[in-house]
């Protein structure tokens, strides 16, 4: 399946424009996205992404896809209405800046206020001009063939529950990474895996904003569980992947006074590095 308005990808990050505001775009957040009682930060991520896409793409360059995107999370945001304000800080060229403000409205008691949820500045430009050179040092992981990695859905029900998001992925994680499922965590920082949409949605930019947040947090390989909530994720597009599995990486290499940061690492199927961010999250409580 190509990308398209069909899959659970496009219709999560769906925006619309608002009448009378081009700058403005609504969109519903779907609980389906959850991890805990918040929205995935990745899939926020991505509808942002798809909000300032279509603003950009009728501007001079068309630039549509995201080569930087920085949020910054400042409350938890959850399922229901919600709307993404875009600002132009420059385009055309061969790179368009933008900058977008997801926001959702107060609680019952507070509904003529907003709270704003993620702040984000992004550089979009056009992927497929891009120079096609690619030099790194870095290395894809080495991981079983999907077949033999374990897949998110024959997990515990109660982590299922708790992490709505996984129902839509096809997840396959390295059994080498995974002994803090049996009560032996490794203390590496490491989780890694296979993944792709559960319905066949072929990857696309958009999609590599959720990708680097996809996995488990690395906490649960350092055996600390629950939630780890992002304050600021940085992500950078390499280049546009090619259809099928992904190879995702996540790992720490600091914790300190209750934060640590995540890396992750994302391979497209022909084994070139399509994505890689960085994260600064707090830790669960011990």
């Amino acid at each position: 399946m190509t990308p398209g308005a069909g899959s659970e990808l496009d219709r999560g990050i769906f925006v619309s424009p608002r009448d009378g505001d081009p700058s403005t775009y609504d969109a519903h957040l779907d609980a389906g996205w959850r991890i805990g009682s918040g929205v995935n930060g990745g899939l926020l991520l991505a509808v942002m992404g798809n909000a300032l896409r279509a603003r950009l793409a009728s501007l001079p360059g068309a630039h549509v896809d995201p080569v930087t995107v920085s949020g910054y999370y400042l409350s938890a945001a959850r399922p229901g209405p919600a709307a993404v304000r875009t600002r132009i800080l420059r385009s055309g060229g061969s790179m368009s800046s933008a900058a977008a403000s997801l926001v959702q409205p107060g609680g019952p008691d507070d509904v003529e206020n907003e709270r704003e949820r993620v702040t984000a500045l992004a550089t979009y430009a056009d992927l497929a001009t891009l120079p096609v050179d690619v030099r790194t040092t870095a290395v894809a992981p080495d991981l079983p063939p999907p077949e033999r990695c374990v897949s998110v859905a024959d997990t515990s029900p109660d982590f299922l529950q708790e992490a709505a998001l996984l129902e839509r992925l096809d997840l396959r994680l390295d059994p080498a990474c995974l002994g803090w499922m049996h009560g032996r965590p490794s203390g590496r920082g490491v989780v890694s895996g296979w993944l792709r949409m559960a319905d066949g949605r072929e990857p696309d930019a958009l999609l590599l904003l959720l990708a680097v947040d996809a996995l488990p947090p690395v906490t649960f390989d350092l055996g600390l569980f629950g939630w780890t909530p992002t304050l600021e994720l940085t992500v950078h597009v390499r280049a546009a992947p090619a259809p099928g599995w992904l190879r995702v990486r996540h790992a720490t290499r600091n914790f300190a006074g209750g934060l640590l940061e995540e890396d992750a690492e994302v391979w497209d199927s022909t084994g070139r590095l399509v994505a890689q961010s960085r994260q600064l999250a707090l830790a669960p409580r011990e």
